[in-house]
């Protein structure tokens, strides 16, 4: 029989729609604007006394406070308004010091019962105030002092095998000296240290007895370095907000030594401030000997606090740099250690080093590269954020080398599970070649992501009422099919944006109306082809049937057409232009299944199998 759906297909449709409802449901409850609190070192948490003077500084700021509470990232405030968020962060920031993180955030507040399903709101944009900005600034400086330290290390090594004699080895600003007691010596080590590092300048001066060898980056090199630095850090902080897991994200380069870091829907911004701040890098030292003394030796205190220290050479084996991979696990007695796996460069130089130097320790050294905040009072009575940067080494583990060292090994000594985990993702997603710090840290304000949305949903109510209004006058009864469907439409489409994690945008929202337009043209078309078919003497059942069957391959071929642009665009855009075609896509699927399958069987239960009927369309 014409125009009769059998009883599992019914069903099966009001199971995707039953979803759909439930995944689009907790689109209603908007997230709260909070401050996340978390501690510099990973190895410390947020305690009750820290939230209480966190609180008792809003109140005598007159800062209203919905909520505090204590979650296992940390401490959350939660505001009621963007308002009261953006101004509770230097009060708290000032209140807490340095020892803490006060990062902008947005707490979701989906009910327990939807969030147990995996259901969740769709994420927002920046220009949504969903995210958060990030402006960095690359210390090109820096990048060139660490690359002349490792030069330094590597020239001495080569003046070692050389036999060429020289007393000291400096760096200071920006140029290596090394004194000879010797003439003769001097102009070996030059005409050495010229064949096997080409791209320094070289220059000479006598004080006094002894004679210096100066080394200095050439313009050209100099600019390489600083280029190199720049783009390597933009790849790291790449790899970093991968491992984050944030959709559509913005890792962009702006001038000559800024890169900005745009987080769309990010839960956890003290966490994603921690990781992608982090200019986490690792040296491996040899302990000096009792004997040793001098400018080649380094005394460094152990991370885990308790005090102790050791005496390390300056000279390095290798960095960070030369981990290919790092994974987190467990040794044998429960404690979280690092698995490093090295390039091939870097296992040759390990293995080479620790070949002759069976039985001694080796240590291996944290290093980060840090800005410390503090906000102080300017002259128009505001409180600005001055930053200070500053670097902290230590010691993670000192352990003996028992046998030659390969491209693999571990390291313990780690205080915590989270410790080893972060710390293997710095390592995996790559070392920065230059310290950055955070210049700017923001959230598109309240006003203009509030106008925004405002702007962008009275967009899509006014364009859903139109074509509602004209779709029921001028096709009647028909004209209710294709509105439910249409309002089901949009119901889908937002479920699917939940469920896949996309991040809405304003082009997104032109994407839903877009869709809504295209969903109503298809409905068109069927009506139009049923309106045909009847007007030619066809009956009624019939025309339902050719209606939807002729107009079915002309659909098909438009939505087909505007999903491969769509994909196109996905492809080579980026930010909006990216949000605009992940709607676009997930709004033509959803559109054909409901102007298609759910329109044809709402006239199915209304006008299939009946003899005779009448149509109102």
């Amino acid at each position: 029989m014409l125009n009769k759906y059998p009883l599992w297909k019914y069903l099966l449709i009001l199971l995707v729609l039953a979803l759909g409802l439930l995944y689009a449901f907790p689109n209603l409850y908007p997230d709260d604007p909070a401050l996340q609190l978390s501690t510099q070192k990973a190895t410390s948490v947020v305690d009750e006394q820290a939230l209480l003077r966190a609180t008792s500084a809003l109140s005598k700021a007159n800062i209203e406070l919905k909520e505090a509470e204590l979650t296992s990232a940390g401490g959350t405030l939660r505001f009621n308004s963007g308002e009261d968020q953006l101004a509770a962060k230097p009060v708290v920031a000032a209140v807490l010091g340095d020892d803490f993180v006060t990062a902008l955030n947005l707490v979701p507040t989906t009910p327990d019962w939807l969030s147990s399903l995996g259901a969740g709101p769709a994420k927002l944009g920046l220009d949504l105030r969903g995210g958060v900005h990030f402006l960095l600034e690359v210390d090109t400086p820096a990048a060139l002092k660490q690359k002349l330290e490792v030069s330094a290390s590597e020239m001495k090594a080569s003046l070692r095998k050389s036999r060429v004699r020289y007393r000291s080895v400096d760096i200071e600003d920006g140029v290596l000296s090394i004194r000879f007691l010797q003439e003769v010596d001097l102009s070996l080590a030059e005409n050495l240290l010229k064949d096997e590092f080409p791209d320094y300048r070289y220059g000479t001066h006598q004080d006094e007895a002894e004679f210096y060898l100066d080394i200095s980056f050439t313009e050209a090199s100099k600019k390489e370095i600083e280029s190199y630095a720049l783009q390597q850090n933009l790849t790291t902080l790449r790899n970093r907000v991968n491992e984050l897991g944030v959709a559509e994200p913005l890792v962009q380069r702006q001038g000559s030594n800024r890169i900005v870091v745009e987080l769309p829907g990010v839960q956890d911004t003290a966490a994603a401030k921690r990781i992608i701040g982090a200019t986490a890098n690792l040296e491996f030292h040899l302990e000096a000997g009792l004997d040793d003394s001098g400018s080649d030796i380094e005394t460094l205190t152990f991370r885990d606090g308790s005090g102790r220290t050791a005496r390390l050479e300056r000279d390095l084996i290798i960095t960070g740099d030369s981990v290919s991979d790092a994974s987190s696990s467990f040794d044998e007695n429960g404690q979280p250690q690092v698995n490093i796996s090295l390039d091939s460069k870097g296992g040759k130089q390990m293995s080479k080093v620790t070949r002759s130097a069976v039985g001694r320790n080796m240590g291996v050294v944290f290093i980060e590269h840090k800005s410390r905040s503090r906000f102080v009072e300017n002259e128009e009575g505001k409180m600005e954020e001055v930053r200070r940067s500053y670097s902290e080494k230590g010691i993670i583990s000192l352990a003996t080398i028992q046998t030659t060292l390969g491209n693999s090994f571990r390291i313990t000594g780690l205080d915590s599970p989270r410790e080893s985990s972060e710390l293997a993702l710095l390592l995996r997603a790559g070392a920065l070649a230059a310290p950055i710090y955070f210049v700017e840290e923001r959230t598109i304000g309240p006003s203009l992501g509030a106008e925004n949305i405002q702007l962008g949903v009275s967009s899509a109510q006014i364009g859903l009422l139109v074509v509602m209004l004209f779709m029921l006058v001028y096709y009647k009864v028909f004209g209710i099919f294709a509105n439910v469907s249409l309002a089901l439409n949009i119901i889908l489409l937002m479920a699917c944006m939940s469920i896949m994690g996309a991040t809405l945008t304003l082009p997104g929202i032109a994407g839903i109306v877009l869709t809504m337009g295209m969903a109503v043209d298809a409905n068109v078309l069927i009506f139009s082809r049923i309106k045909e078919e009847l007007a030619s003497g066809v009956g009624s059942q019939q025309a339902i049937h050719s209606g939807f069957n002729r107009a079915f391959t002309t659909i098909l071929d438009a939505n087909i057409t505007t999903l491969l642009v769509a994909v196109i665009l996905f492809a080579v855009g980026t930010g909006p232009v990216k949000g605009f075609a992940v709607t676009l896509s997930l709004g033509i699927l959803t559109s054909m299944f409901t102007a298609i399958v759910v329109t044809r069987a709402q006239v199915n239960l209304v006008y299939g199998g009946r003899k005779n009927k009448k149509l109102y369309i």
